[in-house]
């Protein structure tokens, strides 16, 4: 974000510096003659970049006065999308965060989900599925968030996915065909999973397993 507002100003102070000091109109306490180096013109920009509208360097020139403007609304939009930014990565990373923890949780009691009926080792299954489906889309949404450092080993995907992987192993050769539709389901979510993994951050073109394992490599979680 700062790069991204840096580069702005800059590009706004390159269009202003020709025309300094002519094309502006100074406070009476300025000297313009003073006032015409390219520093000048980045005042210019970071104040109109940041609305202050100081009033000490204005612009004169009428193509001026209309340009200004644009910059401010550019100046606006940054500063709206960079709150916009923050209030969707921040929970879009909680919910992978919190997706890895459960499956420590699940990981930790290891055989517990077996020992249970159907209707509870399925939901279990199901509720993995759907969280899976939605970092899915999270890591479509938010490339950027793939990047971010997860903390602790249980609340990391990168080391928590394989497990993941191996409880819908598991769960497909199941004897009941009520514990085998929601085992389908999660590995047809852990595929999904992989392959956006793989098709936009680790380049493998190897099996979902051998992507989990490339995905805790590159998280330093191997």
């Amino acid at each position: 974000m700062a790069t991204w507002a840096g580069f702005v100003a800059l590009g706004w102070a390159l269009v202003y510096w020709p025309h300094m000091p002519q094309g502006f109109a100074f406070s009476s306490a300025l000297e313009p003659t003073d006032h015409v180096g390219f520093v000048d013109a980045l005042y210019i920009s970071l104040v109109i970049l940041a609305t202050l509208g100081l009033g000490d360097i204005a612009p004169a020139e009428a193509w001026l006065r209309v340009v200004a403007p644009i910059e401010a609304l550019v100046g606006f939009a940054l500063l709206t999308a960079t709150v916009s930014w923050i209030l969707g990565i921040y929970p879009a990373l909680a919910r992978r965060r919190t997706l890895a923890l459960r499956i420590a949780h699940i990981r930790r009691i290891d055989t517990a989900p077996y020992q249970h009926d159907c209707a509870v080792r399925g939901s279990v299954l199901d509720d993995l599925a759907a969280d899976i489906a939605r970092i899915c889309v999270d890591f479509l949404q938010y490339a950027e968030s793939y990047y971010f450092h997860d903390g602790r080993d249980d609340s990391s995907l990168a080391l928590q996915a394989r497990y993941a992987w191996e409880l819908a192993e598991r769960a497909q050769a199941d004897p009941h065909s009520d514990i085998r539709v929601p085992a389908a389901v999660l590995t047809a979510a852990l595929e999904d999973l992989a392959g956006i993994l793989d098709q936009r951050f680790l380049h493998t073109n190897s099996t979902a397993q051998q992507i989990f394992r490339a995905y805790a490599r590159d998280h330093g979680r191997a």
